[in-house]
């Protein structure tokens, strides 16, 4: 006659369901990271719309701008 064999299932302790948890926070806050500091470094990077030539800048960013207006000396001017 066949005995009926249970097994007790084993559950997992409290301690290592919480260093789980904490290592896959860590895990994708370090994933957010890098894809946010990704995303700056290309964004610094990247020039979005330019012609050399006659200069068309579509967005710019300046901290200081000198601009020198050199005139021609003329011929009538003394």
């Amino acid at each position: 006659m066949p005995r009926e064999v249970t097994r007790r299932r084993e559950r997992a302790s409290a301690p290592s369901l919480l260093a789980l948890a904490v290592g896959a926070a860590a895990a994708g806050a370090f994933a957010i990271g890098a894809i946010a500091i990704g995303a700056l470094a290309i964004g610094r990077i990247s020039i979005k719309r330019a012609r050399i030539g006659a200069l068309e800048v579509d967005e710019l960013t300046v901290r200081r701008l000198r601009v020198l207006d050199q005139e021609t000396p003329s011929a009538d001017k003394h």
